[in-house]
């Protein structure tokens, strides 16, 4: 259903909007900062498309009633797990990994939108069943909603956002209210598949759990992208070196540092009076998510909220911990912040979403 109450800007949460289009600037900010020095314009201006038409997908998606997510849910999940196939038979491949499907010289990545798509399905398939997932037998479809996405992403491969999907599925678990023996279970089951799953990671893969434990290992090759990440946010310092002015980012130093290490970039330029800022707005606008989750009126509203939330703290948490060396580097993104069109396409969705359940929350 559109929205007709007049009184509806009364209810919107501008405060959440503000902060997630503030947190935008300033990735585009440091998405300039980052490639200064090879080509900083182009993707400054590519980012710079995407949030203008990450904020009319937003727009689109706050103003249909989520509830009407029913009529199309499970097409839009069955159609990205097409996408996540036709990647890997016929996908780009780029640096090792076959992550995208190319048009010319714009891509984009179904595993980011997959995200969406998930929390969707997952979200439609528990809201009826709420407090009726007593028994593990009733956990084998949210399981196969949650696992085979997870499959397909992992074999691109693409671990990270295979892993973002577990911890969203089990929060919409619980808060869908499944026993804790039932998750503990879960746990377990993926404790004696741990052997299995390390012989299935890619060489590069558990090179970078070694690291890991053992920084000193490989200094030089899987070791030198968190060096140079720690090197970087300590030359910040309290107030940081100034904008264009990190050695590390500007010099080159430091890999992939407009995508999965620009929290790095941020840390060296503006220090910790700057980091310090960013992760202040990710609280408050966690602290809206939360908000809106406890004020849905309906199963449907509290999991896709749950799900939101859960997705971008996941990715802040992690991205965060990977630039300062305390999580394995497993190649996820810092929401709004890092370059990539899909996956501030998909950040952004997601705030459409919570936008979305906060409006109805209050007109109805």
């Amino acid at each position: 259903m559109v929205i007709r109450d007049r009184h509806w800007s009364r209810n919107f949460d501008t405060l959440l909007l503000g902060i997630t289009l503030l947190l935008v600037v300033i990735g585009l900010v440091m998405i300039y900062s980052a490639t200064a020095q090879s080509g900083g314009k182009r993707f400054y201006l590519t980012q710079m498309i995407y949030a203008g038409l990450g904020l009319g997908i937003m727009i689109i998606v706050v103003i249909i009633d989520y509830h009407y997510s029913s009529y199309f849910v499970y097409g839009v999940y069955a159609f990205l797990l097409i996408l996540l196939v036709t990647v890997l038979l016929f996908g780009t491949r780029v640096s090792g990994a076959q992550r995208w499907i190319r048009f010319g010289s714009y891509g984009f990545q179904p595993s980011e939108f997959m995200k969406i798509g998930f929390i969707l399905a997952l979200s439609h398939y528990l809201k009826d069943r709420r407090y009726r997932l007593d028994r593990f037998s009733d956990l084998i479809v949210p399981l196969l909603i949650t696992l085979m996405p997870m499959v397909f992403i992992a074999l691109q491969p693409n671990l990270g956002t295979s892993l973002v999907l577990l911890p969203v599925g089990l929060a919409m678990l619980y808060i869908a209210g499944v026993p804790l023996r039932n998750l503990a279970k879960i746990f377990l089951g993926i404790l004696i598949l741990s052997p299995f799953i390390w012989t299935m990671l890619e060489d590069y893969q558990r090179t970078r759990l070694l690291v890991f434990l053992d920084p000193s290992r490989d200094p030089l090759g899987a070791g030198y992208h968190i060096t140079q990440s720690k090197i970087a946010i300590g030359a910040g310092q309290i107030l940081g070196k100034g904008f264009l002015k990190g050695s590390q980012s500007q010099l080159h130093f430091l890999p992939e540092q407009h995508t999965d290490f620009i929290f790095s970039v941020l840390g060296e330029e503006w220090g910790l009076l700057g980091t310090s800022m960013v992760l202040f707005l990710y609280l408050i606008l966690l602290y809206r998510g939360i908000k809106i989750a406890r004020s849905a009126r309906d199963p449907e509203g509290i999991l896709l909220s749950t799900g939101v939330i859960v997705l971008l703290t996941f990715h802040v948490v992690v991205n965060i911990g990977m630039a300062t060396g305390i999580i394995p580097t497993v190649g996820v993104t810092l929401p709004f912040i890092s370059y990539g069109g899909s996956s501030l396409l998909t950040m952004m969705i997601g705030v459409g979403i919570l936008l979305n359940i906060r409006l109805r929350s209050y007109l109805f």
